[in-house]
């Protein structure tokens, strides 16, 4: 028998959607095949003719995610506004994105470093992602002019896993997301805001 794809949606989206329901159920270690089969409405048959495994599902589906997460934290600052309120613009962005599908984002930061070398590559990928999006955003005349200039990779990679532990750990909690955004703010500002000018400078 040949699965039909009624939706119309294409069965590898219908697979990543039914691996993304199926992890909000349960821990990714814990999720088999037919959970993810059965939540797309479609074959064994038809997921082994899109992916090679479970974990090259979920790798993708991260994958996928991330981008996303990165798409809307860009649209979200208003790169004309005061550096501050940027600051603020990207980190409630970034909060939302996680508040909106909590299971999944735990998921990413504490299922996918145990994935091996797919696991890690995801990582490197993920945050070079966010490096460069960090670097974007703070490479603007305006905020040059208040004094704030593009993150090293090496303050950016700290900046974002600070945050990431940071939401993580308050998923694990029970906390309220949005009760992170003042302190992420606040952690961003000090971190990326303005460098003192030193005496010796001649810019």
């Amino acid at each position: 028998m040949t699965d039909v794809d009624v939706a119309g949606t294409g069965f590898r989206d219908r697979l990543l959607q039914g691996m993304a329901a199926a992890v909000r159920e349960r821990d990714y270690h814990d999720v088999t095949i037919a959970d993810v089969v059965n939540h797309a409405r479609t074959s064994k048959r038809t997921f082994y003719e899109q992916f090679a495994s479970k974990q090259e599902c979920f790798v993708e589906l991260l994958r996928q995610t991330n981008a996303r997460m990165v798409r809307d934290i860009a649209a979200a600052v208003e790169r004309d506004a005061p550096w501050q309120v940027q600051a603020r613009q990207a980190v409630e962005a970034l909060i939302s994105s996680m508040e909106s599908d909590p299971a999944l984002c735990l998921s990413w930061m504490r299922a996918a470093p145990s994935l091996g070398e797919a696991g890690r590559a995801l990582s490197r990928e993920t945050m070079d992602s966010f490096v460069a999006l960090m670097r974007t955003l703070a490479d603007t005349p305006e905020l040059r002019a208040a004094g704030v200039v593009p993150p090293s990779r090496e303050l950016a990679i700290t900046l974002f896993g600070g945050l990431r532990e940071l939401i993580a750990i308050t998923l694990e909690e029970g906390g309220n997301l949005a009760g992170t955004v003042d302190v992420a703010t606040e952690a961003v500002m000090l971190i990326l805001g303005p460098r003192p000018r030193r005496a010796d400078s001649t810019d």
